[in-house]
């Protein structure tokens, strides 16, 4: 398969916003990436982000967090965007994705508050004690055709090309590790190279670590706030989630997101639904 550029696969056309007017964008929301019939919180990010990309002065999302209100579905939607503060090096906008429901109300799904700047120009001093985690090679590790499908219906798994690390994969075999982990290797099928707006979807793509502590089945995000550190360099990504507390039937997800070149590219936490069963 010949690699897919930045601009022309699928994410890309899948993500697309068009200006309608000032601060108002469509968009035809995907079934492609979908989790049992719901859109995908991240890939429903990566379509804000864009809107709020256009929308500043500044193309990069930095710190993005996002509510998410009601589940949105395949096919069109709105997101009206604000400016808050424009800067020289950073500025701050506000989005809400917006989707018409049968008697004909404008329902507000996702409300986003983010800041913006361009990754290219922070400072390349890098002072940390965090580490790339620890993954087997691709090919030592699962894809999605070589163990059973998670429960209920995924187009987005056809859509990715993630390969998870077998210690983290015993809920593929009935076996969690009950430890709430999940670490893979992330890529788009098409091979298409991560940028700040794929970033947005890296962070909430890998299968919740719910499955690992023995509960399986739609684990709906309620808050989600990502931090895109740097430009990610080509190559496949390598992404840790860990969850350290589930309480009140809800749990915490911390995500970290790591390119070919060792860096630490993204970052996020999110407060999520703990599946029913």
């Amino acid at each position: 398969m010949a690699q897919a550029t930045i601009g022309d696969s699928e994410f890309d056309r899948a993500t697309a916003v068009t200006l309608r007017e000032s601060g108002v964008y469509d968009a035809q929301l995907s079934p492609g990436w979908t989790i049992m019939g719901v859109l995908n919180g991240g890939y429903l990010l990566a379509v804000i982000g864009r809107a709020l990309g256009d929308a500043l002065p500044q193309p990069h999302p930095f710190a993005i967090s996002a509510q998410y209100l009601s589940p949105s579905m395949p096919g069109p939607a709105v997101v009206r965007t604000e400016t808050i503060r424009s800067g020289r090096r950073l500025s701050t906008g506000q989005a809400s994705l917006f989707q018409t429901a049968e008697d004909g109300s404008q329902v507000e799904r996702i409300r986003v508050l983010a800041s913006y700047v361009d990754l290219s120009t922070l400072s390349d001093d890098v002072r940390t004690t965090a580490k790339p985690p620890v993954i087997p090679p691709p090919e030592h590790c699962l894809s999605v055709t070589d163990s059973p499908p998670p429960p209920g219906a995924s187009a987005l798994l056809e859509r990715l090309g993630t390969r998870l690390d077998p210690a983290t994969t015993g809920w593929t075999l009935g076996t969690p590790s009950g430890l709430g982990e999940m670490r893979g290797w992330f890529t788009l099928a098409d091979d298409r190279d991560a940028d700040p707006y794929s970033l947005l979807l890296t962070v909430d793509a890998l299968p919740p670590t719910s499955f690992e502590i023995g509960l399986q089945g739609w684990t709906p995000t309620i808050e989600l706030t990502a931090h895109v550190r740097c430009l990610p360099a080509p190559g496949p990504l390598r992404v840790s989630l860990v969850t350290r507390n589930l309480a009140g039937g809800f749990l915490e997800e911390d995500a970290e997101v790591w390119d070919s070149a060792d860096r630490l590219v993204a970052q996020s936490r999110q407060l999520a639904r703990a599946p029913r069963g």
